[in-house]
């Protein structure tokens, strides 16, 4: 029992620390030709937003917004995948090697 109860906290650990990485994992996704650049984390937070000067109109208020729509939308699914690759790969750093981590989305 102790011994389990070991095994769930070295978990909760390994869950901490992987926690910490997808904050610190990023991805960074252009849209409109690098008109827009956006950078999100492994968890899913928009980090930073860069716009190209030349594309503030302010009587084109609508293409900008679409700009950093799609900018936005790349730059989460980037972030979902690096931090769903760096999620699997710590993971198996501490499961069982023969383990399928397919059932678990990883």
């Amino acid at each position: 029992m102790l011994n389990m109860l070991k095994q769930v906290a070295d978990m909760k650990n390994q869950i901490g620390k992987v926690r910490e990485i997808m904050q610190r994992v990023t991805a960074t996704a252009e849209a409109g030709g690098g008109m827009v650049k956006v950078t999100a984390n492994g968890n899913q937070r928009i980090i930073k937003i860069e716009l190209d000067p030349e594309i503030v109109d302010p009587n084109d208020m609508e293409i900008l917004s679409d700009l950093i729509i799609a900018g936005v939308n790349k730059a989460l699914d980037e972030a979902a995948e690096a931090g769903q690759n760096e999620l699997r790969d710590q993971a198996e750093s501490f499961l069982p090697k023969d383990m399928d981590l397919s059932k678990f989305g990883l």
